[in-house]
């Protein structure tokens, strides 16, 4: 029989008594707080902190998406909250295994939050990048979860930075320049007055947007009329200001300036709680204004109502900050711009009836291109009729802006979001779309001149043409920056302008140094009004600069300065040889992978969208800079190379621009690859 076990000795004075199950209780809870601290503060360092850092200086983001404050703060919200939510219920989940799993599973979190953290920090102190700047990243992440568990420094340091999503989110609703936009203060500014004995006009102003003047020229100088016939038409019954030049690349920026007449002098919201005195306000004492207005706001809305499509919703605001995260946070260098998600609906995406009908021209799909005209387009031509007072038709289109997506022809076409437009192979297919996308945009500039004339508005009207800033294709400085302007700033900084006067007949040059702080004062001299405010720019019936000086501002308040004169067009590569020519069945050898071949198998050009972009992979045993022929039904329509690896692999892509390649249903697609010897040879597509 069993002894029974003693009695447990006499607590000795001193000793403290056994914890109450309620104080464990707390102290895990406490414990639990202080987790969810630790990954709110990283959360915030890896997602709150880059997003609203690139949002809230991106006011034209929410701008363009139509988002109005209540969506904006909502998006706030989700970027805020959101991301922690499902980190801190799975380490809440793993409290169930018991103490140990909770505890290894939260240090695991550390470390790969931490990681991420890693390659953000890297990005931009480092050269690093792809699988080195992961490698790296790894290993900062298991440091830092190491020490994260040895010490309690770091973890009381993060519960001390769990405040940081809060300060975050109010410097981005109440410094940042989108605070202008989710919280609006004023509503305008001074009204113009009039100015002499005459009449105001009619006046019709289209914007465009990232269209540098070089791309419209021949190598003579001159508009290339046989590749944009209606830009010709326009500066043959016009004064073209041929060394016309933007003041920044960047449309907030541009915009503005050129609606004020001022430089611009700080980096806030392109919205009229910002510019007070602009061109609506100018005009609204005397004018009817019906503007459009795409990625700014300086109509304030006792001025004018903007909005033409439907409101976009915070659905697409939550895809696009999505999208932006990817490249935030990304191993891989990435140009994070907001506009890049820039795409105008079309007539038919907004559910808008076509302004007019538009000709037969056996040589353009004109009915694609009336079914696939931006709406904001749609609108502004519907609305250029006399009217009893006068009226300001404003229109500010993003064309031929990127994302390139039409034909000359007006037919869309699909692409991979990850194409670069920089590197060898890339720069050339990115001109190449921007000059197709010209080409249509050329054919809405010959739409607005044949609304004009059959509404009688034409002869009557003040009619201005131009575009805010241009865009390089220089090979290793593509864009807008200041790389770009130190490069090839004749791309970035000289843009068509265009003025035709009221009953103006013949075209006539005038090589004054235009800077487009000289748009508002021109404009309001032609239409007889005086502006209450000081402007920098003057007005082209004023006598021309005697300084050739050109002001540039990357950022506003830092002019950059270069001398002006009409730039040189860029040479353009001759088409290869074999393009345009039939070529048959030839010997195989060799494979390639293309994307969406399904589409080729059944084509209806007659929805207005095409194959036309094709693009693909292949194997390693083809060397880069290799030839490729691709061909539709029998005609080769471009010859691209094949270019160095980069993260979406050994690829190529071509842009067939001639959309009568195509016919209705089946389409054969073919690659071939040309040889030193000019032979081709079939690849196999898969």
């Amino acid at each position: 029989m069993a002894e029974p076990a003693p009695a447990p000795p006499p607590a000795q004075p001193g000793t403290p008594a056994a914890e109450p199950v309620t104080g464990r209780w707390d102290r895990g809870w406490r414990g639990e707080l202080g987790r969810l601290l630790e990954v709110v503060a990283l959360v915030g360092l890896v997602v709150t902190q880059p997003l609203l850092d690139v949002l809230g200086r991106s006011p034209d983001f929410f701008l363009f998406h139509r988002s109005d404050p209540g969506q904006i703060l909502l998006l706030t919200a989700l970027v805020a909250v959101a991301p922690t939510v499902p980190v801190a219920v799975l380490g809440a989940l793993s409290r169930v295994a018991g103490r140990t799993v909770r505890a290894l599973t939260h240090t695991g979190l550390v470390g790969l939050l931490l990681a991420a953290l890693a390659v953000q920090v890297g990005r931009h102190a480092t050269p690093l990048r792809g699988v080195p700047l992961l490698l790296v990243a790894g290993l900062a992440g298991v440091a830092g979860a190491a020490a994260h568990r040895r010490w309690r420094a770091p973890g009381r340091v993060l519960r001390l930075a769990a405040a940081g999503p809060v300060a975050f989110v109010a410097l981005f609703l109440l410094v940042s320049p989108t605070s202008a936009v989710v919280l609006p203060r004023g509503d305008g500014g001074a009204a113009g007055t009039a100015q002499g004995p005459g009449g105001h006009p009619p006046v019709v102003m289209l914007i465009l947007d990232e269209l540098p003047l070089v791309s419209l020229l021949g190598a003579d100088g001159r508009i290339d009329a046989a590749r944009f016939p209606h830009f010709a038409e326009l500066a043959g019954a016009s004064t073209w200001y041929r060394n016309a030049t933007g003041v920044s690349g960047w449309t907030p920026n541009a915009l503005p300036a050129m609606l004020t007449g001022r430089y611009p002098a700080r980096s806030v919201a392109p919205h009229y709680s910002q510019y007070p005195d602009n061109l609506f306000t100018a005009f609204g004492g005397l004018y009817d204004i019906h503007a459009q207005e795409s990625i700014t706001r300086v109509c304030p809305p006792s001025r004018c109502e903007q909005p033409v499509s439907p409101e976009q919703g915070l659905g697409v605001l939550v895809r696009e900050t999505g999208k932006l995260l990817g490249q935030v946070a990304g191993p891989t260098p990435t140009r994070v711009d907001p506009e890049d998600s820039y795409r105008e609906q079309t007539r038919a995406e907004a559910g808008l009836d076509a302004a007019e009908p538009v000709p037969a021209d056996p040589k353009f799909r004109w009915d694609s291109l009336d079914d696939n005209q931006p709406a904001r387009f749609t609108s502004f031509l519907a609305g250029l009729k006399p009217e009893p007072r006068p009226a300001l038709h404003f229109l500010h289109l993003l064309m031929p802006h990127s994302p390139w997506a039409y034909l000359p022809s007006g037919v869309r076409y699909d692409a991979p979001e990850d194409l670069p437009n920089d590197g060898t192979g890339w720069v050339e297919l990115a001109r190449q779309r921007h000059l197709a996308q010209l080409g249509y945009t050329d054919r809405l500039i010959g739409e607005t001149l044949r609304t004009l004339r059959a509404s009688g508005l034409y002869d009557q009207a003040l009619v201005v043409v131009t575009a805010d800033h241009g865009v390089s294709f220089r090979a290793g400085a593509q864009g807008r920056g200041m790389d770009a302007i130190k490069a090839a700033a004749g791309e970035v900084a000289w843009v068509p302008m265009f003025v035709k006067e009221p009953g103006q007949q013949a075209g006539r040059v005038d090589d004054r140094n235009w800077e487009h702080v000289d748009l508002l004062p021109t404009v309001a001299d032609q239409a007889g009004i005086r502006l209450p405010w000081r402007v920098d720019g003057r007005s082209a019936r004023q006598a021309p600069r005697t300084d050739g000086t050109k002001h540039f501002y990357d950022r506003p308040g830092e002019p950059v300065t270069f001398p002006g004169g009409v730039p040189a067009p860029p040479p353009l590569p001759a088409p290869h040889p074999l393009v345009g020519t039939e070529v048959h069945a030839g010997p195989a050898g060799g494979s390639a992978t293309v994307a969406d071949l399904a589409a080729f198998r059944a084509t209806d050009p007659d929805t207005g969208t095409l194959p036309a972009l094709v693009w693909g992979d292949v194997p390693d045993r083809i060397p880069d800079g290799t030839l490729l022929a691709v061909a539709v039904n029998g005609r080769i329509g471009a010859v691209v190379p094949v270019v160095p690896t980069d993260p979406g692999g050994r690829r190529f892509a071509a842009l067939l621009t001639d959309d009568q390649l195509f016919r209705a249903g089946t389409n054969q697609l073919d690659v071939y690859q040309i040889a030193t010897d000019g032979t081709l040879r079939r690849l196999a597509l898969s």
